[in-house]
């Protein structure tokens, strides 16, 4: 069995939720009358902005991708798209946005995959995760390594991915800032209560609040309906982050993402948030 689900979804063993977090990136596509480049750049500085062209229909368009930061962060998401415009404007003065998406991937402590056995107590199980936004190259490399060891093959590259490699624990600091979000997240936030009540929610807005002396995320649309979720991530209970860009509610712990009424739409939470129907 290959356990390919993004985020490994089986907690224990294996214990990837010590070893990784989610990371969202943003891009545009644009259109411009101006000559393009050939081939695909990344800029070595931050924050990070990488460029390629690519085929719509019959005319080429310019991705501009960027804006990284940690899923589930606690920070204001309103002008992720608005940045990414402004820098391809100041490449191409008359871009126009065709399209606009997002995207989230893991990262490994040691930001390289792993590839192998999912944990050395199961047997003929294998996971490939944490490809870091270079899925399409390591993707590839996951297969030709997995494909070799189910076949009792011997790969010269499979030590250099190992599964079950402890090396990723030192990195010390990012592993620390790992458990700190985790301690605060799970145990600490959960004590803390909000200071604003469902009545200090704006329309197109979501907040965590108390509403009858009970911590609740809620979520007003532009019409002013209501939607209640308990604010603890299906996977392992840490307090949501509310999205104000996508109207979502993220896990600051492993991006496990829901929408605004608690359905799951990112693992590695396999199932909704509790909904408050009152």
């Amino acid at each position: 069995m290959v356990v390919a689900t993004h985020y490994p979804i089986i907690n224990v063993p294996g214990f990837y939720f010590l070893k990784m977090y989610q990371e969202k990136s943003y891009i545009i596509g644009i259109e411009t009358e101006q000559k393009l480049f050939q081939g695909m750049y990344i800029n070595a500085e931050s924050p990070t902005l990488s460029l390629r062209t690519a085929k719509d229909d019959d005319k080429e368009i310019v991705l501009v991708s960027g804006m990284d930061h940690k899923t589930g962060a606690k920070i204001d998401l309103s002008n992720a798209y608005n940045n990414l415009e402004r820098m391809a404007k100041e490449l191409y003065s008359d871009a126009k946005v065709r399209y606009r998406w997002e995207t989230q991937d893991c990262i490994t402590l040691d930001k390289i995959p792993y590839v192998g056995e999912y944990s050395c107590m199961m047997n003929n199980v294998f996971v490939a995760t944490g490809y870091k936004k270079w899925g399409m190259t390591t993707s590839n490399i996951a297969a030709n390594i997995l494909v070799d060891k189910i076949l009792g093959k011997k790969n010269k590259y499979e030590n250099l991915f190992k599964s079950t490699r402890l090396k990723s624990i030192k990195n010390r600091w990012e592993f620390g800032e790992m458990l700190k979000e985790a301690t605060n997240s799970i145990i600490i936030n959960k004590f803390k209560i909000p200071k604003e009540s469902i009545e200090d929610v704006k329309p197109g807005e979501g907040k965590i609040v108390k509403v009858n002396g009970e911590k609740l995320g809620v979520y007003k649309d532009e019409n002013g309906k209501i939607y209640k979720i308990k604010p603890y991530c299906a996977h392992l209970g840490c307090e949501l982050s509310w999205n104000n860009l996508e109207k979502t509610w993220d896990c600051p712990c492993h991006g496990s993402r829901f929408d605004y009424k608690g359905h799951q739409i990112y693992e590695p939470a396999i199932g909704d948030v509790e909904i408050k129907l009152e």
